[in-house]
């Protein structure tokens, strides 16, 4: 069978589930299954889309919008409160923004900002896609949405600031899914595949986990941010579950999205249908 293509995004928060296609003896051994390539969230998508990719972490907007894709069962990038790369910055309160520039890699926050203005705070503010510089977007508009490292970085202090999955959260009671593994069904159908697709995405992701020393000491420079910063956004900030409870979460987001006119459906959620193994012995 000819090796799936993986779309990944480069970011940090994506850093853990990389850990076994980019380090040591499982790194070479994947690459015989895989080949990987990075971009931004909103391309990742569209790769599943345009049938380029085979297996992509998409943001979950993108999932109601793509027929015939599978999830990988129980990875995510989520946030059970306060995230801190999920930014809602702005010049003015609440109450008083008109226009926000959103960042325009990511689908799912972009949503998340217009379910938050509309459903929750009342207001009917435009929206325009732009690229990630803060200075800029607030140049023209009330306020910018920052996702990702861009989000990380700002300097915010001068402005009022919302942690959008920190503010789902309060309002909803619920975490925040922002994005997942996903899998075409045609690729799957394309051939036999010869390894568990779930237990090596699953596995990845634990091995990262452990390795979250490592990762920060990598990233702090790239990223110019403390490796006690970074090891805590890991840690504490970013859940990498997909378990009962942000699926909860998730199934709200698609629900609210619907009601204020940001999806056109509501999708069911499939999985991909493979063996998983016992999470201890994946360890």
């Amino acid at each position: 069978m000819p090796s799936l293509r993986i779309s990944a995004i480069s970011f940090l928060n994506t850093a853990p589930l990389m850990w076994d296609f980019e380090n040591g003896e499982s790194a070479a051994r994947l690459r015989q299954s895989f080949t990987l390539s990075y971009t931004v969230p909103s391309h990742c998508a569209e790769q599943l889309r345009a049938g380029s990719a085979d297996i992509g972490i998409i943001p979950v907007a993108a999932y109601a919008t793509i027929p015939d894709l599978v999830i990988v069962p129980n990875v995510a990038i989520a946030a059970k409160n306060k995230v801190r790369s999920i930014l809602l910055v702005s010049k003015v309160p609440l109450a008083k923004i008109r226009n926000v520039a959103t960042d325009d890699s990511s689908r799912t926050s972009a949503a998340l900002v217009e379910i938050y203005l509309r459903k929750f705070v009342g207001s009917n503010p435009a929206f325009i896609r732009q690229k990630p510089d803060l200075k800029e977007m607030l140049q023209w508009h009330d306020a910018a949405l920052l996702i990702g490292d861009p989000a990380l970085q700002a300097r915010t202090d001068k402005y009022f600031v919302y942690d959008l999955a920190e503010e789902w959260r309060r309002w909803t009671g619920r975490p925040f899914v922002f994005a997942f593994w996903a899998v075409r069904k045609a690729a799957l159908q394309e051939g036999a595949c010869d390894v568990n697709i779930a237990q090596v995405f699953q596995q990845s992701r634990d091995h990262g986990l452990q390795h979250i020393p490592e990762i920060s000491a990598a990233w702090a420079p790239r990223l110019n941010l403390s490796t006690r910063l970074i090891s805590e956004y890991l840690t504490t900030n970013v859940d990498y579950a997909l378990n009962a409870e942000n699926l909860d979460g998730l199934r709200l987001y698609y629900r609210y999205g619907v009601e204020v006119g940001v999806f056109t459906r509501s999708p069911d959620l499939e999985f991909l249908e493979q063996p998983v193994v016992n999470p201890a012995a994946r360890i």
